[in-house]
């Protein structure tokens, strides 16, 4: 999560929805590729010495005392482009909503969702990211400037599902790529703030047969009803508990293009998952942004990019990315 003040744009095309029954790897609608756009893609843990070095610096002690990604850095307004509509779809929350509490109601978006640790410029640091359905079984989604920031791809990025006050019962499972969006890459265009990691198999196992997935949607109606999840670390949190907020999600009338929430969650909630469709009940949804910034004189709002055709093409080339 980070403090900022940026602008960029948005492409918008036909509606697309993938989706998983549950969180195990059921039948999804995948889409091809698309040529056009290039992701930016970086090589992380690539043999099985360098993973198990990874997972080893990640000490208990290392993870409870990384710090929080936050941004300064603002970028000059770029010509939007408003996104298609779509054909609305509202699910009201079960309970009243939630400006940022600790998530109490069990089901799969506490194995799905997990920490993210890695180094960022000699710090150990922290954000927060989603498995979600994938070809591969192994596709984390995140925040860009949780895989890259200032120029550098982060290094030691592993993913850690289900993490919960120093317990790690699903493993540390170490990133075998890391990409982001080409806007992203090339300037750090906040509304293009979208990363993902491909995972190494953890004892011959990959992530989603262990955890689940979430579905994921793109070019969606904006003003949904939404489901926010994080492991903020900074006060008045400190990263040991998966925390919520939920609400009507609303357009950024100040500098972005991005959507927005009441929400409280702080640095470290960075590249936690958004979700429409959420059951309280099972715990599952539709991945359909992330948790991205905040402008430094309005910490109660929380702003996520849309999801859009970056979006899309991230998602894709991750989720056909090989592990060997």
């Amino acid at each position: 999560m980070s403090m900022l003040r940026r602008t960029a744009t948005l492409a918008a095309i036909p509606a697309l929805l993938i989706a998983v029954a549950g969180a195990a790897q059921g039948s999804t609608r995948i889409a091809p590729p698309d040529p056009v756009a290039t992701v930016a893609s970086h090589a992380a843990a690539q043999s099985s010495a360098e993973q198990k070095r990874i997972v080893s610096y990640w000490t208990p002690q290392r993870m409870k005392s990384a710090m929080p990604l936050t941004l300064t850095k603002s970028r000059p307004a770029g010509k939007s482009i408003p996104p298609s509509a779509g054909a609305p779809a509202v699910v009201e929350p079960m309970r009243a909503d939630s400006p940022g509490e600790p998530w109490t109601g069990g089901g799969d978006v506490v194995k799905t969702t997990g920490r993210v640790f890695f180094v960022y410029q000699g710090r150990n640091s922290s954000c927060s990211g989603s498995a979600v359905t994938s070809a591969n079984k192994s596709t984390v989604i995140t925040a860009g400037h949780c895989v890259k920031l200032g120029g550098q791809f982060h290094t030691n990025w592993v993913f850690v599902p289900a993490y919960n006050d120093g317990q790690t019962p699903y493993g540390t499972w170490a990133a075998r790529s890391l990409l982001t969006t080409p806007q992203w890459n090339a300037s750090e265009d906040i509304n293009y703030d979208v990363g993902a990691a491909v995972v190494n198999p953890l004892n011959n196992q990959r992530l989603t047969d262990v955890v689940g997935g979430q579905g994921i949607a793109f070019n969606q109606a904006r003003r949904q009803q939404m489901y926010a999840f994080g492991y903020p670390a900074a006060a008045p949190y400190d990263g040991r508990r998966l925390i919520y907020c939920s609400g009507r999600a609303f357009d950024d009338f100040l500098l972005s293009r991005g959507i927005g929430l009441n929400c409280n969650m702080t640095g470290g909630s960075s590249g936690g998952p958004w979700f429409l469709n959420f059951s309280e009940a099972t715990g599952r949804g539709t991945l359909n942004s992330v948790n991205s910034f905040k402008y430094n004189f309005a910490s109660f709002w929380m702003f996520g990019p849309y999801f859009g055709t970056d979006a899309q093409n991230l998602y894709n080339t991750a989720q056909n990315s090989a592990l060997t």
